[in-house]
């Protein structure tokens, strides 16, 4: 499948080479771009980057929000253009046209290989609107959602929270299993528009806003092919339940253990001498989960700090791919990108969480990645966090991470 994909995309690429050539394209043009990639259902989902020189090398950045993900393998020809992200085993390829650039996005999985037509036009800021609205609704606060999946068979609880300056929108949906990360967009007239994209799935969500402050008719897009019906209502005290009494124990449980390889192949277990009396956070994490990536840029430094003071940190990776060399690739992936020193296993499961509880069977309703567990130096399990609500969350990531080196500081004191 990955074949025929690359064979489908450098033969759309070659479809615009000529036009392109003909043209007479420059080279990439730094500045901010705006972007779409196109639905099954031809719905556009807009997004922001931005081309850079550094050191006299092109480099590009995810523009989400107050989040600028950078990415630095960046190719170009004198026709064509290519992003790579590999942590998340996607690329644009794109050729050059008078207008900018037009291509596609794509995606491998182990499965499949997922595709979504691209489109970008240099300097142009603006991702929904160019002119602003005035008089529109403000939608900054706290909002409670649902989503209806399975023609509102399955529902499922969110918290929205927002900041609106003028039309311009920033925030994101809080769920049990995390965040949606940073979206922005706008609200115009009565419409509510926002979308992220750095390189994994894109995400569109719209909604009308209603004279009761109500959201309706909301669409979740996300992907190639995914489309989620949501609504909202304004509630101050909208609350997710407690991260630490999802998931838990069997009765009869106070423990866990596993032995699993490292990156050297080298077995590890909780049984080690480096975990002998040290609290332990184990971090039940897949490269390919963009909370679990937010989670690592804070525990990476985190283990710095306190590595010398009695804590440990050991990851356990649950990947898509069942080979090792594609599960060691796809981690190391992770590993360098955020300088992790603490170790990270391969479990050699995947990410199904069925497969979660087969691997730590003392473990009760796993629910989501990413999961983590502190242990205490006795080796018996403290809390179990589930989810995670990164910097996108603002005061909730704020609160959490002052909570958290709290609890690390209690049970170091122990």
């Amino acid at each position: 499948m990955k074949n025929i994909a690359h064979f489908f995309s450098f033969g759309f690429l070659a479809a615009f080479a000529f036009t392109a050539c003909t043209n007479k394209t420059t080279p990439l043009e730094n500045g901010v771009w705006r972007a779409t990639l196109k639905t099954d259902g031809t719905v556009e989902i807009p997004f922001n980057f931005e081309i850079y020189d550094s050191l006299g090398v092109k480099q590009m950045a995810f523009l989400n929000g107050k989040e600028r993900l950078n990415i630095n393998e960046v190719e170009e020809t004198a026709d064509s253009v290519f992003f790579k992200t590999p942590l998340y085993e996607s690329e644009i390829r794109a050729a050059k046209t008078s207008k900018g650039l037009e291509g596609r996005w794509i995606r491998y999985l182990p499965n499949k290989t997922v595709t979504m037509p691209f489109v970008g036009e240099a300097n142009e800021t603006f991702r929904f609107v160019k002119e602003e609205n005035t008089g529109v609704t403000n939608v900054t606060g706290r909002w409670s959602v649902q989503f209806y999946r399975n023609n509102g068979a399955d529902t499922s609880f969110a918290v929205g929270e927002f900041e609106q300056s003028g039309n311009e929108v920033n925030g994101s949906f809080l769920t049990t299993t995390g965040d949606y990360r940073f979206l922005s967009g706008v609200v115009d007239n009565k419409t509510f528009m926002v979308s992220a994209f750095a390189g994994s799935s894109p995400v569109l969500f719209t909604g009308d806003l209603t004279d009761n402050n109500d959201i309706i008719n909301g669409k979740m897009y996300s992907g190639p092919s995914s489309v989620v019906s949501w609504s909202a209502r304004r509630d101050e005290d909208a609350m997710l339940p407690d991260a630490y009494k999802i998931a838990g124990l069997k009765a009869g449980n106070d423990r866990i253990d596993f032995s699993f390889n490292d990156l050297e192949g080298k077995p590890v277990s909780l049984s080690d001498d480096r975990f002998k009396d040290k609290v332990v956070i184990v971090q039940f994490l897949g490269s390919w989960c963009p909370n679990c990536m937010d989670e690592t840029a804070f525990l990476a430094p985190f283990y710095d700090k306190y590595k010398d003071k009695g804590l440990e940190i050991v990851g356990l990776a649950y990947e898509r791919y069942k080979e090792t060399d594609k599960a060691k690739a796809a981690v190391m992936n992770l590993k360098n990108r955020f300088k992790v020193n603490y170790p990270i296993l391969l479990t050699g499961y995947t990410n199904d969480k069925g497969q979660v509880e087969e691997s730590i069977p003392a473990l009760d309703n796993f629910s989501a990645f990413p999961t983590t567990i502190l242990i205490k130096k006795d080796g018996t399990v403290d809390k179990i966090h589930t989810g995670f609500s990164g910097p996108a969350t603002g005061k909730h990531y704020t609160e959490f991470t002052q909570e958290f080196e709290k609890e690390i500081n209690s049970l170091l004191a122990q």
